[in-house]
Protein backbone atom coordinates (compact mmCIF):
# COMPACT_ATOMS: atom_id res chain seq x y z
CA UNK A 1 0.00 0.00 0.00
CA UNK A 2 2.82 2.34 1.03
CA UNK A 3 4.80 1.69 -2.24
CA UNK A 4 2.27 2.72 -4.18
CA UNK A 5 1.23 5.85 -2.32
CA UNK A 6 3.36 7.83 -4.44
CA UNK A 7 1.64 7.09 -7.59
CA UNK A 8 -1.70 7.54 -6.12
CA UNK A 9 -0.83 11.24 -5.21
CA UNK A 10 0.67 12.16 -8.61
CA UNK A 11 -2.62 10.53 -10.07
CA UNK A 12 -4.77 12.47 -7.46
CA UNK A 13 -2.73 16.10 -8.72
CA UNK A 14 -3.43 15.69 -12.36
CA UNK A 15 -7.21 14.39 -11.62
CA UNK A 16 -9.94 17.12 -12.99
CA UNK A 17 -12.95 17.14 -10.44
CA UNK A 18 -16.22 16.57 -11.56
CA UNK A 19 -17.95 18.43 -9.47
CA UNK A 20 -17.31 22.55 -9.59
CA UNK A 21 -16.97 24.25 -6.20
CA UNK A 22 -20.39 25.82 -5.20
CA UNK A 23 -18.66 29.20 -5.65
CA UNK A 24 -17.95 28.03 -9.77
CA UNK A 25 -21.69 27.69 -10.01
CA UNK A 26 -23.58 30.09 -12.26
CA UNK A 27 -25.86 32.01 -9.48
CA UNK A 28 -28.98 32.07 -12.45
CA UNK A 29 -31.10 29.12 -11.76
CA UNK A 30 -31.01 26.52 -14.86
CA UNK A 31 -33.87 24.68 -16.38
CA UNK A 32 -33.10 20.76 -15.75
CA UNK A 33 -32.96 20.64 -19.63
CA UNK A 34 -32.46 16.53 -19.42
CA UNK A 35 -35.67 16.32 -17.96
CA UNK A 36 -37.21 18.64 -20.18
CA UNK A 37 -35.98 16.64 -23.63
CA UNK A 38 -36.85 13.78 -21.92
CA UNK A 39 -40.56 14.57 -21.12
CA UNK A 40 -40.62 16.14 -24.14
CA UNK A 41 -39.69 12.49 -26.36
CA UNK A 42 -42.29 10.76 -23.80
CA UNK A 43 -45.15 13.07 -23.83
CA UNK A 44 -44.95 15.58 -26.36
CA UNK A 45 -48.54 17.14 -25.93
CA UNK A 46 -48.09 17.80 -22.41
CA UNK A 47 -46.15 20.74 -20.88
CA UNK A 48 -43.56 19.24 -18.74
CA UNK A 49 -44.09 20.22 -15.12
CA UNK A 50 -41.51 22.38 -12.96
CA UNK A 51 -38.72 20.96 -11.11
CA UNK A 52 -37.53 21.57 -7.76
CA UNK A 53 -34.90 23.94 -8.83
CA UNK A 54 -37.23 26.12 -10.50
CA UNK A 55 -38.41 27.21 -7.18
CA UNK A 56 -35.09 27.99 -5.39
CA UNK A 57 -34.28 31.19 -5.47
CA UNK A 58 -31.13 32.26 -7.27
CA UNK A 59 -28.13 32.10 -5.21
CA UNK A 60 -26.14 35.39 -4.76
CA UNK A 61 -23.23 36.15 -6.61
CA UNK A 62 -20.02 35.83 -4.08
CA UNK A 63 -18.67 39.44 -3.80
CA UNK A 64 -15.09 39.68 -5.51
CA UNK A 65 -14.13 41.66 -2.63
CA UNK A 66 -14.66 40.77 1.16
CA UNK A 67 -17.89 43.41 2.38
CA UNK A 68 -17.05 45.39 5.61
CA UNK A 69 -20.15 43.59 7.11
CA UNK A 70 -21.38 40.18 7.94
CA UNK A 71 -25.73 39.64 6.71
CA UNK A 72 -27.28 37.73 9.65
CA UNK A 73 -30.58 36.43 9.60
CA UNK A 74 -30.96 34.72 13.10
CA UNK A 75 -34.42 32.70 13.52
CA UNK A 76 -36.35 30.91 15.42
CA UNK A 77 -39.37 28.65 15.00
CA UNK A 78 -41.51 31.36 16.36
CA UNK A 79 -40.16 34.26 15.80
CA UNK A 80 -37.18 35.66 13.89
CA UNK A 81 -34.74 37.86 15.74
CA UNK A 82 -32.46 38.74 13.25
CA UNK A 83 -33.47 39.50 9.84
CA UNK A 84 -30.77 40.60 7.42
CA UNK A 85 -29.04 42.09 10.10
CA UNK A 86 -25.28 43.77 9.14
CA UNK A 87 -23.18 43.24 12.25
CA UNK A 88 -19.10 42.47 12.52
CA UNK A 89 -18.86 39.82 14.18
CA UNK A 90 -21.14 36.80 15.77
CA UNK A 91 -19.72 34.33 17.66
CA UNK A 92 -21.65 31.21 17.74
CA UNK A 93 -21.40 28.13 20.41
CA UNK A 94 -20.26 25.14 17.57
CA UNK A 95 -20.36 21.51 18.79
CA UNK A 96 -16.99 21.98 17.61
CA UNK A 97 -16.51 25.03 20.06
CA UNK A 98 -16.58 28.42 19.63
CA UNK A 99 -16.79 29.94 16.29
CA UNK A 100 -15.85 33.50 15.01
CA UNK A 101 -17.49 34.24 11.95
CA UNK A 102 -17.03 36.89 10.16
CA UNK A 103 -17.22 39.22 6.46
CA UNK A 104 -15.45 36.75 4.17
CA UNK A 105 -15.65 33.03 6.03
CA UNK A 106 -15.65 30.36 4.09
CA UNK A 107 -18.94 28.67 3.58
CA UNK A 108 -19.58 26.46 6.69
CA UNK A 109 -22.31 24.40 8.25
CA UNK A 110 -22.09 23.89 12.07
CA UNK A 111 -23.96 22.57 14.97
CA UNK A 112 -25.01 24.56 17.97
CA UNK A 113 -24.56 23.87 21.15
CA UNK A 114 -26.37 25.23 24.53
CA UNK A 115 -24.41 28.08 24.67
CA UNK A 116 -23.86 31.91 24.23
CA UNK A 117 -24.57 33.69 20.90
CA UNK A 118 -22.49 36.77 20.66
CA UNK A 119 -23.80 39.31 18.18
CA UNK A 120 -20.96 42.56 17.56
CA UNK A 121 -22.31 45.67 16.01
CA UNK A 122 -19.26 48.43 16.87
CA UNK A 123 -19.50 48.37 20.44
CA UNK A 124 -22.69 47.06 20.91
CA UNK A 125 -22.75 43.22 21.57
CA UNK A 126 -26.05 41.44 22.27
CA UNK A 127 -25.89 38.11 23.30
CA UNK A 128 -28.64 35.19 23.32
CA UNK A 129 -28.66 31.73 25.32
CA UNK A 130 -29.17 29.37 22.94
CA UNK A 131 -30.20 25.52 23.57
CA UNK A 132 -29.19 24.25 20.30
CA UNK A 133 -29.30 24.60 16.19
CA UNK A 134 -27.65 24.43 13.31
CA UNK A 135 -25.63 27.74 11.72
CA UNK A 136 -25.06 28.14 8.11
CA UNK A 137 -22.12 30.37 6.81
CA UNK A 138 -22.23 31.03 3.32
CA UNK A 139 -19.53 32.18 1.21
CA UNK A 140 -21.07 35.72 -0.03
CA UNK A 141 -21.10 36.99 3.88
CA UNK A 142 -24.30 35.99 4.63
CA UNK A 143 -25.26 33.72 7.60
CA UNK A 144 -28.25 32.29 8.55
CA UNK A 145 -28.63 30.55 12.36
CA UNK A 146 -31.72 28.60 13.41
CA UNK A 147 -32.00 27.92 16.94
CA UNK A 148 -34.73 25.85 18.82
CA UNK A 149 -34.99 28.19 21.68
CA UNK A 150 -32.94 31.38 22.10
CA UNK A 151 -33.51 34.00 24.59
CA UNK A 152 -31.81 37.17 25.56
CA UNK A 153 -29.03 36.69 28.52
CA UNK A 154 -30.33 39.64 30.62
CA UNK A 155 -33.77 37.78 31.03
CA UNK A 156 -32.35 34.54 32.53
CA UNK A 157 -33.06 34.70 36.29
CA UNK A 158 -30.33 32.96 37.70
CA UNK A 159 -31.99 31.70 40.62
CA UNK A 160 -34.23 29.36 38.64
CA UNK A 161 -31.10 28.42 36.09
CA UNK A 162 -29.80 26.80 39.67
CA UNK A 163 -33.22 25.33 40.65
CA UNK A 164 -33.31 23.77 38.06
CA UNK A 165 -30.03 22.48 38.08
CA UNK A 166 -30.47 21.33 41.08
CA UNK A 167 -33.45 19.62 40.28
CA UNK A 168 -32.64 17.47 36.92
CA UNK A 169 -29.93 16.68 39.01
CA UNK A 170 -31.64 15.13 41.54
CA UNK A 171 -33.36 13.32 39.19
CA UNK A 172 -30.08 12.18 36.81
CA UNK A 173 -29.19 10.36 40.20
CA UNK A 174 -32.93 8.75 41.21
CA UNK A 175 -33.41 8.07 37.21
CA UNK A 176 -34.20 4.26 36.44
CA UNK A 177 -35.03 3.95 33.11
CA UNK A 178 -32.57 4.85 30.21
CA UNK A 179 -35.82 7.27 28.81
CA UNK A 180 -35.40 9.01 32.30
CA UNK A 181 -31.56 9.35 32.09
CA UNK A 182 -31.83 10.66 29.01
CA UNK A 183 -33.99 13.75 30.15
CA UNK A 184 -32.47 14.37 33.19
CA UNK A 185 -29.17 14.92 31.28
CA UNK A 186 -30.47 16.89 28.34
CA UNK A 187 -31.59 18.88 31.73
CA UNK A 188 -28.32 18.84 33.42
CA UNK A 189 -26.60 19.72 30.14
CA UNK A 190 -28.88 22.60 28.85
CA UNK A 191 -28.65 24.57 32.80
CA UNK A 192 -25.01 23.92 33.61
CA UNK A 193 -24.65 25.33 30.32
CA UNK A 194 -27.19 28.59 31.56
CA UNK A 195 -25.31 28.23 34.83
CA UNK A 196 -21.89 28.72 32.73
CA UNK A 197 -23.42 31.82 31.08
CA UNK A 198 -24.49 34.05 33.56
CA UNK A 199 -21.20 33.21 35.89
CA UNK A 200 -18.71 33.45 33.13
Amino acid sequence: MFRRGSQFLSRASTMRWRRPFSTDLPAEASKDSNFVESWRKAIPTVEPPSTPSAFMATRPATPSSIPSKLTVNFVLPYSSELSGKEVDMVIIPATTGQMGVLPGHVSTIAELKPGILSVHEGNDVSKYFVSGGFAYVHANSFADIIAVEAVPLDHINPNLVQKGLADFTQKLSTASTDVEKAEAQIGVDVHSALNAALTG
